[in-house]
């Protein structure tokens, strides 16, 4: 055999074994690969639910104290209660109802009036929600 001939069949024998050679991944390496983002998710979806809900509580509970105050702030002005959640905006002591985060409704909020014959407005607030944190305490409540 010449070199030349040599070279053909070595060549021949590289462009088999590159076409023999597997192009991609096995069953086995893309279901262990589908396991292990399955057991990411397992851990980290649940953390992201909760972290959610933590943070729709907080932001009730910066709400509910914002009403709060602007009620308190209203009644050392004016010496009475505002009748009713919509005075506060129109006077300007909120740029809006806020948005009950849980019940995810402005129109969901709890009034209690004062128990005043005289002065019948709102003299606090609760949300309007259903259930419960997670500390257990009704939404209702706060």
């Amino acid at each position: 055999m010449t070199g030349r001939a040599r070279d053909n069949c070595s060549a021949a024998r590289t462009r088999a074994a590159v076409l023999a050679a597997p192009r991609g991944f096995t069953l086995i390496e893309l279901l262990v690969v589908m396991v292990i983002i399955g057991t990411l998710l397992t851990i980290a979806v649940p953390r992201y639910f909760r972290s959610l809900q933590r943070s729709r509580e907080a932001v009730l509970r910066e709400d509910v104290s914002s009403l709060r105050e602007s009620i308190d702030h209203f009644y050392g002005d004016t010496g009475k209660y505002p009748q009713t959640l919509a005075v506060l905006v129109d006077q300007h002591y909120l740029r809006a109802i806020p948005v009950d985060p849980i019940s995810r409704s402005s129109d969901s909020w709890v009034v209690i009036h004062a128990e005043d014959p005289e002065d019948t407005g709102i003299k606090d607030v609760h949300s309007g929600a259903d259930g419960a944190s997670e500390q257990g305490v009704p939404y209702a409540s706060w």
